[in-house]
């Protein structure tokens, strides 16, 4: 049995949740219509399958003057419905029922307040039978009823007379737009008996013809007569076959899914939806220039070499670097706030916002600095100029447009609109991380210590050498006799402590800068690698995320219409 199921395809159930899934997908995305058609479907439907199974409702409709209430009353075998001159006769819509025991919920569902019990018959047993008003009444509240349970009922018999079975209203209005429904549909041609045979055949073979047409191959055609009782006992055996099945429901509900699934599904789109592919270079490049990078990359150069000097250079004159500003420290990169503090008023480095939109507040969190002595403040590269915002602007919208390529209009919009949802942000994103990666730039490395511990050594060598030289001279000066003075050579030890300290200490200082000036390359090229990654993930997760998110959005959508659809 399971095996049989999975060859039919996904269950009604299924296909009803995958229905209100691809409805609720489209919410905001597609036209308000199809997306409350859907619902209005899905709803239905499952109101029908949670009421009585073991009934057919059958609805005779048909324009004024086609014999429906006569059909009807030579069915149920008793005149139930009036038959008269004057029309309309049926004013509203009456039920005929054979064995309807429980059946009171599913008439209670489809309104329908007067019915007829019928004397049992064996054949028809379940079948509720519904007399509904002429679909051409000259009262709307007739044509609203029609149009009320023709989307309800179970099976639809649509009963046409020789002189209006080509009737335009009848076919644009109900039969074409219900092809999807040809399982559950049946169209007897009826007063037969005014007609002689070779023009019941014509008749035939005509109503045939406009029924391919309208998309409903294959629907049963039958010629009846409800005066003489010509074919009554066809159309009686065809409702009772329908009847004993118990599958009209089913197969109603199934078609309803389905036209439903379909004009959600073209209402989407005409081909697939697009991908933001190589966009993300291209929005990473145009905020790389816009945040300044190239310039902070040359701080961190210039930086490096300047802390080293400050931290290795020669004691005697390294006092001079510090005079100097740090190009670091001039854009707030690696300065801290103290803890408790609010950081200066950030400025914007960027900014994707029309002019005249108000700026997005300032973000009172920051993250903490490498130290964990405070917070980072906000940098101040400089604002990005016009051409930079500009390129940034055309980024985001190439990403959008790329994504939105083969959605429709609604969707598409969508889409583009997910490209730009986040694009206030930005600007503080983008300079969080150049901050917080630039921070990593200026920790000091471990050589620096070493050297530095080495140039006071030498310093105080040569202090020691001048401090010696001076005690000597002193020593002289007052006539006192000298101590032994030990040599090098011939060079007294003193003097090679002055002079070998200042020599020393300036090749130190001289060495140290060619390699702070290696150094510096080096963690330039590091953080210039660092800020391309970090901008990437701050692109990444304000505008290609959400463009993700919504075209995740798409593909489950479709993957729900399909399944609707029947589809696995």
């Amino acid at each position: 049995m399971k095996l049989l199921r999975r060859k039919e395809g996904p269950s009604l159930d299924s296909r009803l949740a995958a229905l209100f899934e691809a409805a609720s997908l489209a919410e905001g995305r597609l036209a308000e219509e199809a997306v409350s058609g859907a619902r209005a479907v899905a709803e239905r439907a499952g109101a029908r399958r949670d009421l009585s199974i073991d009934h057919t409702v059958a609805a005779l409709a048909g324009a004024t003057g086609s014999g429906k209430s006569s059909l009807y009353n030579a069915l149920a075998g008793e005149d139930l419905a009036a038959v008269g001159v004057v029309r309309p006769t049926t004013s509203t819509a009456q039920a005929a029922l054979w064995d309807g025991e429980g059946s009171g919920p599913l008439l209670d569902w489809l309104d329908i307040p007067q019915r007829h019990s019928t004397a049992p018959t064996p054949d028809l047993s379940g079948l509720i039978l519904l007399d509904l008003p002429d679909h051409d009444s000259i009262r709307l509240s007739h044509r609203l009823e029609v149009d009320r349970l023709v989307g309800l009922v179970d099976l639809l018999v649509w009963v046409v007379d020789p002189q209006k079975y080509a009737d335009a209203a009848l076919h644009d209005r109900y039969l074409r737009p219900l092809a999807a429904h040809r399982d559950v549909m049946l169209v007897v041609l009826n007063q037969v008996d005014r007609l002689p045979a070779q023009a019941v055949e014509r008749c035939l073979a005509d109503l045939r013809r406009l029924l391919d047409e309208d998309g409903l191959a294959g629907v049963p055609v039958l010629a009846v007569s409800a005066r003489t009782g010509a074919g009554l006992g066809e159309l009686r055996s065809l409702l009772g076959d329908r009847v004993a099945h118990r599958r009209s429901w089913s197969t109603r509900l199934a078609a309803d899914i389905t036209t439903a699934a379909t004009h959600l599904g073209g209402a989407a789109a005409e081909g697939g939806a697009g991908r933001a592919v190589g966009m993300d270079r291209a929005l990473t490049g145009a905020l790389y220039d816009a945040a300044g990078v190239p310039l902070v990359v040359e701080a961190v150069a210039k930086g490096h070499r300047h802390r080293a000097v400050v931290a290795t250079g020669w004691p005697v004159t390294r006092w001079i670097r510090k005079l100097r500003p740090d190009p670091l420290r001039r854009l707030r990169i690696g300065a801290t706030v103290p803890a408790g503090t609010r950081p200066s008023e950030p400025q914007a480095v960027l900014s994707t916002k029309p002019q005249g939109e108000p700026a997005d507040e300032p973000s009172a969190e920051r993250p903490p600095s490498a130290s964990g002595a405070g917070i980072v403040g906000r940098t101040s590269v400089p604002a990005a100029s016009a051409v930079q915002r500009a390129k940034v602007e055309t980024a985001i919208r190439d990403v959008g447009e790329a994504a939105a390529a083969g959605l429709s209009g609604p969707w598409a919009a969508a889409v583009r609109q997910a490209a730009r949802s986040r694009s206030g942000e930005l600007a503080d994103a983008v300079d969080r991380a150049v901050a917080m990666d630039s921070v990593r730039a200026t920790r000091r490395p471990r050589w620096w210590r070493a050297v530095n511990v080495l140039q006071w050594l030498v310093f105080a060598a040569m202090l020691a050498g001048a401090l010696w030289l001076g005690g000597l001279f002193a020593m002289d000066y007052l006539r006192l006799p000298q101590p032994p003075l030990p040599t090098v050579g011939v060079v007294p030890w003193p003097t090679v402590l002055l002079l070998g300290g200042a020599l020393a200490g300036v090749l130190i200082a001289l060495l140290s800068r060619l390699a702070a000036w290696a150094g510096g390359r080096r963690r330039a090229r590091r953080t210039a690698r660092a800020l391309r990654t970090a901008i990437g993930q701050v692109s990444d997760e304000l505008v290609l995320a959400p463009v993700r998110a919504e075209l995740d959005r798409y593909a489950r959508f479709t993957e729900a219409v399909d399944r609707a659809l029947g589809g696995t």
